[in-house]
């Protein structure tokens, strides 16, 4: 008898990704002007931890939570294949889990806009308050954490025994990237890989994931 092949979890990265363009970077630009991205630069270049980041430029917007809906329903743009995607998972039974450095009620957002409700979703949480939005991460155990929120999600995947795929598109995205079976790459992921030798399979749009993933056993 053959050895059991261990489950597959697909986990993915969501803006840049999924989406085309950053969700965050929309909102950010549009509600609190452009003095968030010196602290951008700072993130990027490790000097600060990204909930430090996110909490305090997210701080930074004061509109209320319809506000920001209605303006993330017109602005998002869906990567072609994201549904097919999720189809694909479903007829695989492939686990499929967003784990996000953006927040959750935008991605909950788009998600509701196109008629998917059934997907495991991990993001900073929010409170919307009118001085400015309070906005955290916490691990798999609901623990607050500091940094590192993409990799814990990835670690405790794989410690719970899924070969596990990982989908995304940015520098943040490497550390756990790399800690997975297989990375699907596009943009500044793609480049991360390059440089460290670390395999990958690049993709354009979704699509090209599906494809592959079909012939996953």
């Amino acid at each position: 008898m053959e050895p059991k092949q261990s489950p597959i979890m697909i986990q993915s990265d969501f803006d840049g990704t999924l989406t085309i363009g950053d969700v965050s970077f929309k909102i950010l630009d549009e509600f609190t002007g452009l003095s968030w991205r010196t602290l951008l630069g700072d993130y990027l270049q490790g000097k600060i931890s990204v909930n430090r980041f996110n909490s305090t430029v997210f701080g930074m917007v004061k509109a209320d939570r319809d506000t920001l809906e209605r303006f993330v329903r017109e602005k998002a743009v869906i990567r072609p294949g994201f549904l097919e995607l999720l189809d694909i998972c479903r007829e695989r039974n492939f686990r499929f889990v967003i784990v996000s450095n953006g927040v959750m009620f935008y991605i909950e957002t788009i998600l509701k806009m196109l008629g998917v409700h059934d997907i495991e979703v991990a993001a900073a949480k929010a409170i919307f308050r009118p001085e400015g939005m309070e906005s955290w991460y916490e691990d798999p155990d609901g623990k607050r954490i500091e940094d590192g929120f993409k990799e814990s999600y990835a670690r405790r995947f794989l410690q719970q025994g899924y070969r596990v795929v990982y989908l995304g598109n940015g520098d943040s995205d490497f550390a756990a990237a790399k800690m997975c079976n297989h990375i699907f790459s596009i943009d500044s992921l793609t480049m991360c890989c390059l440089e460290a030798g670390v395999a990958h399979t690049p993709f354009s749009d979704l699509n090209d994931i599906v494809r592959d993933l079909k012939l996953l056993s």
